[in-house]
């Protein structure tokens, strides 16, 4: 649960939050707010100080209906922040792309995780990870994201994306990609009707099984929207905190948001409860080891 991100350590054996910056116009909750390089280090800054234990650096779009853009204008987007944030933050940085060149540029920059909604699965970037040598986090998703909410299905939806991620992880394995550096994260929102999205979070054990870190990304996102009665997307913080709680109870490792004081105040109550609820052997031992 130690992950080494290009040097610096992320903990997973707590749950911990990501803090999501998105440098551009047009991401779903805060396109545009920190396009300059500026105001994306202040909030990275900001984010720190308020518990975030890894920033995700994204220069793509990828809420539905989203355009692409180009790899020239990715790396322009995220590569002088990355560089920035890695030398003056003292948690590391991922950076949120698809594309194998982006990865190798921001990993050479300084980040130490890549997140791919895509899960490596465009041409070269298995082996742009490999090159890389930093965490991977894997995420499902059924389509594209300028088509993906166009009537998506699923047999079963758990059982799909498990089937999904467990054919990624033995497909980067055989690759050589070392198993203890991936992260899985079953794309709420990405592909998924808010049935599929409830479905997939009351049954998060089933993914956690599988054996690696589970990250979630539910913040902010159309299914809280939904439940609350199409709150608008500024308005969704309470029931997005709900939401991060369950999928931690259920065993999410990482959670992605963008309210980070919020979330992590509430993984406080979580990570005590959760302690206080352990086997009075399991202190024993502690009670042991440090004496």
């Amino acid at each position: 649960m130690l992950l080494d991100c290009g040097g610096k350590i992320l903990d997973l054996s707590v749950p911990q939050v990501m803090g999501v910056l998105n440098v551009t116009p047009d991401s779903f909750s805060d396109g545009g707010r920190f396009v300059t390089l500026g105001a994306a280090i202040e909030q990275a800054e900001s984010m720190q100080a308020e518990g975030a234990a890894i920033i995700d650096v994204g220069g793509e779009s990828t809420r539905p209906g989203a355009s692409p853009v180009s790899e020239r204008e990715e790396l322009d987007r995220v590569i002088p922040v990355i560089e920035v944030l890695s030398q003056r933050l003292h948690i590391p940085v991922s950076v949120d792309t698809s594309k194998p060149a982006v990865m190798k540029a921001a990993v050479a920059a300084g980040a130490g995780m890549i997140n791919d909604v895509r899960a490596l699965t465009e041409p070269g970037a298995i082996d742009a990870a490999i090159a890389s040598d930093v965490p991977v986090c894997l995420m499902h998703m059924q389509g594209e994201p300028r088509t993906m909410q166009l009537g998506p299905s699923y047999r079963r939806v758990v059982n799909d994306v498990v089937r999904f991620l467990t054919k990624r992880v033995e497909c980067l394995m055989d690759a050589g990609f070392p198993q203890n550096r991936m992260i899985l994260d079953p794309g709420f929102g990405f592909g998924k009707t808010l049935e599929h999205n409830l479905e997939l979070l009351a049954d998060l054990e089933s993914i956690a099984d599988l054996g690696f870190p589970v990250m979630v990304g539910l913040s902010r996102k159309s299914m809280i929207g939904r439940l609350l009665r199409d709150r608008p997307v500024g308005e969704r913080v309470f029931g997005s905190v709900a939401a991060t709680v369950l999928a931690v109870e259920r065993g999410a490792r990482l959670v992605r948001v963008h309210d980070v004081l919020a979330t992590c105040d509430a993984l406080k109550v979580c990570r005590a409860v959760m302690e206080a609820d352990r086997p009075p052997e399991d202190f024993s031992q502690e009670k042991a080891t440090s004496e």
